[in-house]
C-alpha cells in the first residue's frame, strides 16, 4: 500500500459531451485540491480531450518553473486548477457552442438544418468558437515538448479523434499533439467541416473512443484508470418522440467503443487472476469512474451545446461534489483495488 501522504499514481479518462464538460472541470479541480494523486496519463475526447490538455498545460507550466518533482507536482497542481477555471470561464462567455445560433433555439433549428444541409453550406467559414478560447489558454508548442525524462510530473496526454477515411479512432499525443487535434477530437460532422491534418480529416473522437482507455493501458506504467463519464450508460424507459430517439441513439453511439474497451479490460483481469496469462506480460487495470450521467441526465441532451457561464458553473459545482464523494469514499483505494464492477457495466 502506497505510504501515506505519497502521491498515489493515476491515470484520467476523460469522457466528452459539449458543455456537459464542465462536470469534469469539477470533478479535476477536486482532485488537484486534494493533491494526493501523481497523473501519469489523461486520454480525452472532445471536451475531454479540452480537460486533458487545460490540466496537462498547468503541470508543464510548473515543471519549467520547479526542478524540485514535489514541488513541481505542488504548483502544478494549482496552475492546472488556474487554467481548467479560465478556459472553462471562456466557455461560459460564449453562450452556445454553435457557430451563432443562440440557445434555446439552436437544438431544433440545427435538427431541422442537418437533414437537408451539411456545414459545408451553413458553415462554409467554419466558425468554431471554442478554438480561440483554448488556443488562448493553452500552449500547444510547450506541452508538446514537455514531457521529457526530468519532467515527469507533466502528464502524458492522449487525444483521440476518428479519421473519416479510414473508420478507425486515431490518437494524437506528443509532437503531434495540437489545437488541430483538440478540434479535430470535437469535431461533429452534422456541425463544422471535417478538421484536416497531415492531409487526412478527422470528426469527433467519440465515434471511436469515448474516451480511449488502450493508450493508457499501454504507453504508461500506471495501473490505475479513472473514469470520468459524463455520457450515461443505462436509460430509464424507452424514448418515443424523434429528438429522445435521436439523443439516446447518441448516447449508445458515443458509449460503444468504451464498452468493449472496458468488457476487453474485465477479460484480461479475469484470465490474470485465473492465471492463464502471463502477469509480466500483461497489465491487471485496476478501473475507478466517476460517473456523472445521472447528475446530468435532469438538463438533457440537447444543453450539451449550452455555454452560458451560470450553467457552466452550476456544472462545476456538481462535478466538484461529486469528486470530493469519490475522494472520500476510493482515494485508499488507488494503487490496491479496482472500485468499479466493470462486468455489471459493460
Amino acid at each position: 500500500m502506497p505510504e501515506q501522504g505519497a502521491p498515489r499514481r493515476l491515470n484520467l479518462a476523460l469522457q466528452g459531451g459539449g458543455s456537459h464538460g464542465a462536470l469534469t472541470w469539477g470533478v479535476l479541480d477536486a482532485l488537484l485540491e486534494d493533491g494526493q494523486f501523481l497523473i501519469d496519463g489523461v486520454s480525452g475526447t472532445s471536451a475531454g480531450a479540452m480537460n486533458a490538455v487545460a490540466l496537462a498545460h498547468g503541470f508543464a507550466q510548473a515543471a519549467r518553473e520547479h526542478k524540485d518533482p514535489l514541488e513541481a507536482h505542488r504548483a502544478g497542481c494549482e496552475l492546472a486548477r488556474a487554467t481548467l477555471a479560465r478556459l472553462w470561464e471562456g466557455v461560459g462567455t460564449l453562450g452556445s457552442l454553435t457557430w451563432g445560433i443562440p440557445l434555446p433555439g439552436a437544438g431544433p433549428l440545427l435538427g431541422m438544418m442537418s437533414h437537408w444541409l451539411s456545414p459545408y453550406q451553413t458553415n462554409p467559414l467554419d466558425i468554431n468558437p471554442l478554438r480561440r478560447v483554448l488556443e488562448r489558454e493553452v500552449d500547444f508548442e510547450a506541452l508538446a515538448s514537455a514531457r521529457a525524462p526530468q519532467s515527469t510530473t507533466v502528464p502524458q496526454v492522449f487525444v483521440c479523434a476518428t479519421n473519416v477515411r479510414t473508420g478507425r479512432g486515431e490518437i494524437f499525443t506528443g509532437k503531434r499533439l495540437s489545437a488541430d487535434a483538440v478540434m479535430a477530437s470535437a469535431c461533429l460532422p452534422l456541425l463544422f467541416k471535417a478538421v484536416e491534418i497531415d492531409g487526412e480529416h478527422y470528426w469527433d473522437g467519440g465515434y471511436s473512443g469515448n474516451p480511449a482507455l488502450h493508450p493508457l493501458i499501454y504507453k504508461t506504467d500506471c495501473a490505475d484508470v479513472l473514469l470520468v463519464q459524463i455520457n450515461p450508460i443505462e436509460h430509464q424507459g424507452v424514448p418515443d418522440s424523434a429528438s429522445e430517439i435521436m439523443e439516446r441513439m447518441n448516447e449508445v453511439t458515443f458509449n460503444a467503443a468504451l464498452l468493449s474497451e472496458l468488457r476487453a479490460i474485465e477479460f484480461v483481469r479475469r484470465l490474470l487472476a485465473e492465471g492463464k496469462l502471463d502477469a509480466r506480460r500483461y497489465k491487471s487495470v485496476r478501473m475507478h469512474r466517476i460517473d456523472g450521467g445521472a447528475v446530468l441526465e435532469p438538463f438533457g441532451a440537447a444543453s450539451k451545446l449550452r455555454a452560458d457561464l451560470a450553467f457552466v458553473r452550476r456544472l462545476f459545482d456538481l462535478g466538484r461534489a461529486a469528486g470530493q464523494d469519490w475522494l472520500q469514499a476510493h482515494r485508499a483505494d488507488v494503487g490496491v483495488r479496482t472500485t468499479v464492477n466493470i462486468a455489471d457495466n459493460a
